[in-house]
């Protein structure tokens, strides 16, 4: 396949360098520090299921210098999202499919309203991966998996094909007939995961334990589903009893990219988050006081602190 990765950071840098070297043609499309590194030294990745090193990949920082392609593997930032997808117009041909791999639920409404929702394939991923450092990409653990598919659950050419494009390069991937409230599902979680662990700067371990902060993280993710069911998304109606459950299960470690970027002192991306939450559960008449209350207070930091 004919691929571009649109944003070649932890999720495109490690996506993106497995499909080129599992023969796939891929352009990465970066900017700042990583433009310039991939531009001298390739992609590098380091990773418990093996190293890779790409000495010499396609990379620019203007999309129209590339040609059209099947697919566009879309990671940028969730603020970034509108003008990178006008950025990509070039790289569009009939039946191009463009799958977001971001976090929340809003970006495939904005690549349909800008790209044509012909374009846009639903799509989600798990993995642990960030730039380590300009070129090199660091994957913690040995979940990597990507799942994608038509909003209208057809099994296309092109999601097959993509789907063999990844098994080619040893990426874990299934095609879902279900993609929306795929990505709602790991919303509930993603939701409540970020805002608690930004909010209080641990990871998940202590969370889950303490009686008080466990029962707050319930009601982020309670309130998350019952703005999927007002807004017609088939969860159930106790999911998260059933996320709550699935959190006992992670290792006591993990914790969110947000609070990494909190840490950082970086742009935080709490308003496609909980901020998304509050701003539809208003639409459609369902209160969200605890999403309200890590909206409001991690607005102090949203916009990092070199900003």
């Amino acid at each position: 396949m004919r691929i571009a990765v649109m944003g070649a950071g932890g999720v495109g840098g490690y996506f993106g360098g497995r499909l080129a070297a599992g023969g796939h043609d891929v352009a990465f499309v970066a900017r700042g520090a990583q433009l310039q590194a991939l531009r001298g030294g390739g992609l590098r990745i380091e990773s418990p299921l093996g190293d890779l090193h790409l000495p010499q990949v396609t990379v620019t920082n203007d999309p129209a210098e590339l040609e059209p392609v099947d697919l566009v593997l879309f990671g940028v930032k969730l603020w970034d999202t509108e003008t990178a997808a006008e950025q990509l117009r070039p790289l569009l041909r009939e039946g191009t499919a463009v799958v977001s791999f971001q976090n929340g639920v809003a970006s495939d409404e904005v690549l349909g309203r800008v790209l044509g929702p012909e374009h846009v394939v639903g799509g989600i991923c798990y993995i642990a991966a960030t730039i380590a450092e300009p070129g090199l990409i660091r994957h913690s653990g040995s979940l990597q998996k990507l799942v994608f598919g038509e909003y209208d659950g057809t099994p296309s050419a092109r999601v097959t094909a993509f789907r063999d494009a990844c098994r080619e390069s040893g990426i874990d991937v299934e095609i879902s007939d279900r993609i929306e409230q795929a990505i709602w599902e790991k919303f509930v979680f993603l939701v409540g995961l970020s805002g608690t662990t930004s909010m209080t700067r641990t990871p998940i371990g202590p969370i889950r334990e303490h009686p008080r902060s466990r029962a707050f993280l319930h009601d982020l993710m309670n309130e998350v589903v019952a703005v999927a069911r007002a807004q017609g998304v088939d969860l159930p109606k106790e999911y998260a009893d059933d996320r709550l459950a699935f959190v006992d299960g992670v290792p006591e470690t993990m914790t969110s990219s947000m609070h990494h970027d909190l840490e950082r002192g970086s742009r935080l991306e709490v308003q496609w988050l909980s901020g998304d939450v509050v701003e539809r559960g208003t639409a459609v008449g369902v209160a969200t006081p605890a999403n309200r209350a890590v909206a409001d207070l991690l607005a102090v930091h949203a916009d990092g602190a070199s900003r």
